[in-house]
């Protein structure tokens, strides 16, 4: 049974996207930030090329909110029994293609939609100052660790 996944938390619904999209292969079409905002934005690919030189130092708006309403299923997520963030991942270079990794942009702040994961046995997240997150996650029987 197909059914749409509520995510609370848009770090840990981009590590799950990253996961069906980049890794696995499963998500289609693979989404890249240069095809899709000449496509949106309807330029030529030159034209694509300079925006993102130009904006791809912060979050580009058509990106986070293409992912943030990216339908995510349960039968999607059944299988995926770990996630690992890293700042290399293609889904945050989506988003900011020059980022650097050293905002706190894209943690995962909550721990609320591994009941979305049946599956979930283990998570590497970035590390947060909020230590809290890691005890949430083990508290539900997750083995969590930092980055």
């Amino acid at each position: 049974m197909k059914e749409k996944l509520d995510f609370k938390d848009l770090g840990f619904k981009l590590a799950v996207i990253n996961e069906l999209m980049y890794v696995r292969e499963v998500l289609k079409p693979k989404i890249d930030v240069y095809k899709f905002i000449e496509k949106q934005r309807n330029l030529s690919e030159s034209e694509a090329f300079e925006v993102i030189e130009k904006e791809g130092y912060e979050i580009i708006p058509e990106m986070v909110n293409y992912f943030k309403n990216l339908e995510i299923t349960s039968d999607m997520v059944q299988d995926i029994e770990e996630l690992y963030t890293d700042g290399g991942d293609d889904i945050y270079l989506q988003i900011i293609p020059f980022w650097s990794g050293e905002s706190n942009v894209f943690n995962i702040k909550s721990a609320k939609d591994i009941d979305l994961l049946p599956a979930l046995r283990k998570v590497t997240i970035f590390y947060d100052e909020d230590t809290s997150i890691l005890t949430e996650f083990e508290n539900k029987g997750i083995t969590a660790n930092w980055l």
